[in-house]
């Protein structure tokens, strides 16, 4: 196939999350845009990344590898924009995208996040190709689990553009639940989850030096809804155990940090300041290591729209310690390869996480366990089968309505006319 993936930015993985947009999941869903586009052109298929150009020193394409391809659109100023910046680039990016569809046609579009989506449907009006939506996260969800106040503007907008698009390939099953709830016909919702490069998270490798103490990690933003207010809060309460906290801004400009500097004073107030680390923002490349070093990885999170640290930790050996919600309940089989904790009882935390370090054995089953899951279940060669197999559906129904274009651009409303039953068949062979 002939594959466009549309995404707020997909490169380099090693600048800070910030330095590309405000959002916790922006860096996440890059990750995911970059790994799914890897595995698919290993497959054979021609795959090119469509990204909105943020930085005045990035080239107009790049060849990541044979048959993949990023090229950056010029849509709005060469600069990280925060979210809510970004709609008003969408026509100038469907433009675009659609200039370049016009000369190479793909022969299915998949987006990523809302604002992607939105520029992909402006592109697709003009030409007979199926949209296939990732939103990555979904703003009902981040309101209902308290993780974020998405405005009113963004709600309706995935709203429009869920029951606008070929398809919705959701990251979960509470994603693929909540789609239900905003009118999506089943039928038109797959369920596909991130995958885990395992060949670089694997059980054997360097290992990061620690001390004797039981280890606890977490990995990903300082944000608020991560709660390690409550990670930092449980310590006292597991006193053979220190954690250690990976993610932020880089380790040199922590101290600049408020979220930093709160969680610092909170973890002097509990006497517990010498057993808690910030590392800061851990290169990609040094991040197996530090999570092959865990006893646990641990999550208070109150929502994980996607569970790439989880299961990297996973692959790597590390079991997980997290509430049921989103990525975590998929990944995690309680008691299996971790253990989970019902939303909204993080008191009990602290007595699970001495309960289970008091057994190494345990420990290392939940390990054992958890590895051979990630190996089976989310290699990205898999979730690029499930992906694919997803594409050849949905390349045999009608292509998008075009009642999300006016809003978008301000276009009057077209008709993209259905897709004929030869062209649908001659593609999805």
């Amino acid at each position: 196939m002939k594959i466009a993936l549309v995404a707020r930015h997909v490169m380099p993985t090693d600048r800070p999350a910030d330095a590309h947009c405000a959002d916790p999941y922006c860096d996440d869903q890059a990750a995911h845009v970059l790994g799914l586009g890897r595995a698919l052109a290993a497959q054979g298929h021609r795959v090119v990344i469509y990204t909105r150009k943020d930085s005045g020193t990035l080239p107009a394409a790049v060849t990541l590898a044979s048959r993949l391809t990023v090229e950056y659109l010029e849509a709005g100023p060469a600069t990280p924009l925060a979210p809510g910046q970004l709609p008003r680039h969408l026509g100038v990016l469907g433009s675009q995208l659609a200039a370049r569809w016009s000369h190479a046609t793909p022969d299915i579009v998949h987006a990523y996040h809302w604002s992607s989506g939105l520029a992909a449907l402006v592109a697709a009006r003009d030409h007979d190709v199926p949209v296939v939506q990732t939103f990555g996260s979904l703003g009902m969800t981040e309101r209902r689990r308290g993780a974020g106040g998405p405005d009113a503007a963004r709600l309706r907008m995935e709203a429009c553009l869920a029951r606008s698009v070929t398809g919705v390939l959701a990251s979960t099953q509470e994603e693929a639940a909540d789609l239900a709830r905003l009118g999506v016909p089943g039928a038109r919702i797959r369920c596909v989850p991130c995958g885990a490069d395992t060949r670089q998270f694997a059980q054997r490798g360097p290992v990061a030096r620690r001390t004797s103490a039981s280890r606890l990690l977490y990995v990903g933003s300082l944000a608020g809804h991560q709660r390690l207010d409550v990670l930092i809060g449980a310590l006292p309460g597991v006193p053979s155990a220190e954690l250690v906290i990976a993610g932020g801004p880089a380790a040199a400009d922590l101290d600049k940090d408020i979220t930093y500097k709160a969680l610092g004073k909170l973890a002097a107030g509990l006497g517990v300041a010498d057993r808690v680390v910030f590392t800061g923002r851990v290169p990609h490349t040094e991040l197996p290591a530090v999570m092959r070093s865990a006893d646990l990885l641990v999550s208070a999170a109150r929502h994980e729209p996607l569970g790439i640290a989880a299961i990297s930790a996973m692959s790597c050996g590390t079991p997980v310690v997290a509430q049921a919600v989103g990525g975590y309940a998929d990944a995690v089989i309680d008691g299996t390869t971790g253990l989970l904790l019902q939303p909204g009882r993080l008191d009990l935390l602290a007595r699970r996480l001495r309960d289970v370090l008091s057994t190494p054995m345990k420990v290392t089953a939940f390990g054992i366990a958890a590895a051979d899951r990630a190996r089976s279940r989310y290699p990205w060669t898999r979730i690029a089968d499930e992906t694919v197999a997803a594409y050849e559906r949905f390349l045999t129904r009608p292509a998008v309505r075009s009642d999300v274009h006016a809003v978008v651009s301000g276009l009057p409303p077209r008709q993209v006319r259905p897709r004929g039953t030869a062209a649908a068949s001659k593609r999805a062979a």
